[in-house]
């Protein structure tokens, strides 16, 4: 029940989250249009390198870490404040070169310092301790409380494109002082050590291995947006940026799940529950495919009114690119399921960096072509062949190790449920009137079908439902 809880927990904040960028998202793209969003997806992309290479690997380093020795609160108190001072002398090497870039830059240097504030805000991130011991009530509540603050400074100080660099620093702040709220729910669990007892490199080889992944993964994340900086305009930047940050609101849903899983089923692991940690595997597998079949189609069906709606007619060029970004709810929910709850808790760090370290590559490589003939579109794409090229080498490294059979059951039923869900709804969008009210009624539709068909057809997350109602 415990992972239930945290995947509540996890699962709350994750549709906070979402439902915060439904209010701010549209009076963002009115009030800067799709050069200040797309200016702020520009400047931001840049920075994530900065923070990416200062916190070398540690969040997932971290949070493995704390669930190996939470039972011992000596060995945990130390492996704290040796992972968090590395991580504060690698960020203060990550915002020296940082300064360096900035003499070097010809633009948007004004961006670009607001933007720094989170490379700051980096250092002081111990979300890891608190994953790692499975208590994510606390970064959740701390999360709640800093977004709210954050959505009312933005409506009270974001006007117009001119107020661009208020609101980067708003967002940077906010990353800032949450992370500093943590450090109050410290005392609780650690105790106190001397630094001459602390060996702070001994971490800096493992967590560089998970760093790896995490350099690769950050590539197709976010090197999409500074090639289409560069090589077309800050406005295509701005384009791909708003259709990945909601295929990317929605996915957090399902991947909520990762964080939760992946502490609980490195504990089971370490106590060498071997077949319990494949059991986990096959039943996370089976609820986030349940879960993003719907998302998936459903955004793919309704993007048509959605865009328009939400963004303004300014972003219609934003429409094709979540109906094909879409896909990737379902791909990344899948290797979120077999890199970060399995094959990360069980060790198999190579197998975990060479799947991000391929889906990098093929995005790099199709990357520059597509956005030179395509553009935003060519982004959109090679994004999306990208997440499939990783699951696709996760499942090939895993067919000796779990059932196949027990890993994709009812995942057939998923998908046909899911297809007839967007041929009703896609058609029904097409001869509907374009407001909030019909594409609300078209959602609660499409759920009523999806969950109406796994029902009929005696889906596995049903059964598992039921079971679980049964045992509270």
């Amino acid at each position: 029940m415990q992972v239930v809880k945290n995947y509540l927990y996890n699962a709350s904040y994750q549709v906070f989250v979402l439902l915060i960028p439904l209010i701010t998202t549209p009076y963002l793209a009115r009030v800067l249009g799709p050069t200040g969003v797309g200016i702020n997806a520009y400047t931001n992309s840049i920075i994530q390198y900065f923070i990416l290479f200062g916190s070398i690997g540690v969040n997932l380093y971290g949070n493995r870490q704390i669930a190996f020795v939470r039972d011992n609160k000596d060995k945990m108190t130390k492996t704290f404040y040796e992972i968090f001072l590395m991580r504060i002398m690698t960020i203060i090497l990550a915002y020296a070169a940082f300064l360096i870039f900035l003499m070097t830059t010809g633009s948007y240097h004004v961006y670009y310092l607001a933007q720094s504030v989170s490379i700051i805000a980096a250092a002081f991130d111990i979300s890891w301790f608190f994953m790692g011991l499975e208590n994510f009530g606390v970064t959740v509540l701390r999360n709640f409380v800093v977004k709210i603050v954050t959505l009312i400074s933005i409506f009270t100080f974001v006007k117009s494109f001119d107020d661009l660099n208020i609101y980067i620093m708003i967002l940077s702040l906010s990353l800032l002082i949450g992370n500093m709220t943590l450090f109050l729910n410290l005392r609780r669990y650690i105790g106190k050590v001397r630094l001459k007892n602390l060996r702070i490199w001994q971490h800096l080889k493992p967590s560089m291995v998970l760093f790896v992944p995490q350099i690769a993964t950050q590539i197709y994340l976010v090197v999409n947006k500074t090639m289409l900086g560069s090589m077309t305009s800050v406005q295509s930047a701005g384009y791909f940026d708003q259709s990945d940050k909601m295929i990317k609101m929605i996915l957090a849903v399902v991947t909520a799940t990762g964080t939760v899983m992946m502490p609980h089923v490195a504990n089971a692991f370490m106590k060498g529950e071997v077949e319990k940690t494949k059991q986990f595997l096959y039943n996370s597998f089976s609820f986030v495919t349940a879960l993003s079949v719907p998302m998936m189609f459903g955004i793919a069906a309704v993007a048509r009114k959605f865009v328009p709606l939400f963004f303004t007619d300014k972003f219609l060029a934003v429409t094709p690119l979540m109906m094909i970004e879409s896909v990737v709810i379902l791909l990344i929910a899948w290797s979120n399921a077999l890199g970060t709850q399995y094959l990360l808790p069980t060790n198999q760090n190579g197998a975990f960096t060479r799947s991000v370290v391929f889906g990098a590559v093929v995005n790099i490589i199709v990357n520059i072509p597509f956005i030179m003939f395509w553009g935003a579109l060519g982004a959109t794409m090679s994004t999306v062949l990208s997440e499939l090229a990783v699951t696709g080498y996760q499942l090939y490294v895993l067919r000796h190790q779990i059932s196949y059979r027990s890993l994709f059951k009812d995942t057939e039923k998923y998908l046909l449920a899911g297809i007839i869900m967007f041929l009703v709804i896609f058609v029904l969008d097409g001869k509907s009137v374009n407001n909030w009210t019909t594409l609300i009624i078209e959602v609660f539709i499409g759920i009523a079908i999806y969950a109406s068909l796994l029902i009929t057809m005696k889906a596995k997350v049903v059964e598992d439902a039921k079971l679980m109602l049964r045992s509270k």
